[in-house]
C-alpha cells in the first residue's frame, strides 16, 4: 500500500469510489426501492444523463476532497513544522519560498519512507495542499535538485493540476455510466441477473480504459510542472534531477512493469508498450528535451 500515491492515489481512488456509487446506485433504484413499493425506475430513465453527471463528477471529487487524508494513511510519513535538520530546512523554505512568490497558502509538507527518488503533490485547491518527498530522493538527489524537484510539485499546486485533472475524471465517469446504463437497460428486458453482471462488468473495464485519456492529460501537465521549476529555480536544476532519478532507475536495475504494479505513476517509473497509454509521467529523455529547448 506505500506504493499508491501522488496522481496514483487520486486516479485509483477516484475509480473506486465512482464504481462504489454507481453500483450502490443501481442496487437502490433497481432492486432496495421496488421492494418497498418505491419504483422510480421510470423517472430515472429519463435523466440518466443527469445522474450520470453527478455520479460521475461526485466520484471524481470525493477522491479529490480526501486526497490529503488518503494519501497521509496509506504512508508511513511525518510532516515537517519546524525544520529540525539541513535537509527538512531544504524542504520546508523551498515549498514556503515559492509559496510567497506565487501568493498561495503554504502548503502541508510531508516526508514518507521509499527507497525510490519520487515525490507528488494532492489536494482539493491550491490553498488546501500538501506535498511530499520520499527519503529516496533525499538520499540520492543533492540539494539543488531537490529544490529543483520541489518547484515542479509546488507547480501542480500552483497550476490547478489536481482540479483539472478531476474535472477530467468527472467526464470521463459520466461517459462511463451512461455507457454502462444503456447497455444495461437493453439487457434487462431479457435477463436481469445477465444485465447486472454485464453492468458491473463495464463500470470495471470502463473506468480503467478512461484512465488513458486522464494518463494522457496528466502527462502534458508534467511539462508544465518541469517549465514551473526552471522559472523558479533555472532548467539546470530539474534536468540534473531527471537525470539523477533516471541513473537510480538504471542503476537499481528494477523491473517495474513485474515488480511494481504503480511503476508507472511515478516519476521514475518506466513503461513499455500498452503500458505507456496509463503512464501519468512522460519518459525523462522527453522531459530533459523539453527543457533544453526552454529559452
Amino acid at each position: 500500500m506505500k506504493w499508491l500515491k501522488g496522481m496514483a492515489l487520486l486516479l485509483i481512488a477516484n475509480v473506486l469510489i465512482f464504481v462504489t456509487l454507481s453500483i450502490s446506485f443501481h442496487v437502490l433504484v433497481n432492486f432496495i426501492l421496488p421492494a418497498f413499493g418505491i419504483d422510480v425506475r421510470g423517472a430515472v430513465n429519463q435523466q440518466d444523463l443527469v445522474w450520470a453527471m453527478v455520479i460521475g463528477f461526485g466520484g471524481a471529487f470525493l477522491s479529490l476532497a480526501f486526497s490529503k487524508q488518503m494519501a497521509r494513511s496509506m504512508l508511513e510519513c511525518y510532516q515537517i513544522t519546524q525544520p529540525k535538520s539541513q535537509a527538512e530546512h531544504v524542504i520546508y523554505s523551498t515549498v514556503q519560498d515559492i509559496a510567497q512568490r506565487v501568493g498561495i497558502k503554504m502548503p502541508e509538507v510531508w516526508v514518507y519512507e521509499g527507497e525510490d527518488p519520487n515525490a507528488f503533490a494532492t489536494g482539493p485547491t491550491k490553498n488546501n495542499s500538501m506535498v511530499a518527498v520520499s527519503t529516496g530522493l533525499l538520499s540520492n538527489l543533492n540539494e539543488q535538485e531537490v529544490r529543483a524537484v520541489l518547484a515542479h510539485e509546488m507547480g501542480h499546486v500552483y497550476n490547478g493540476d489536481m482540479f483539472t485533472t478531476t474535472v477530467l475524471a468527472g467526464l470521463m465517469n459520466t461517459f462511463v455510466y451512461f455507457i454502462s446504463r444503456w447497455v444495461y437497460r437493453n439487457l434487462a428486458e431479457r435477463n436481469e441477473m445477465l444485465a447486472f453482471g454485464v453492468y458491473m462488468f463495464l463500470q470495471i473495464v470502463l473506468s480503467f480504459l478512461a484512465m488513458i485519456p486522464i494518463s494522457w492529460f496528466s502527462r502534458r501537465r508534467e511539462f508544465g510542472a518541469d517549465a514551473f521549476s526552471a522559472k523558479a529555480y533555472g532548467r539546470d536544476g530539474m534536468i540534473s534531477a531527471l537525470r539523477a532519478i533516471d541513473r537510480w532507475v538504471n542503476r537499481a536495475q528494477v523491473e517495474y512493469t513485474t515488480q511494481d504494479a504503480l511503476a508507472t505513476m511515478k516519476i521514475s517509473g518506466k513503461s513499455n508498450g500498452f503500458m505507456h497509454l496509463f503512464a501519468t509521467h512522460p519518459p525523462i529523455e522527453e522531459r530533459i528535451a523539453a527543457l533544453q529547448r526552454l529559452s
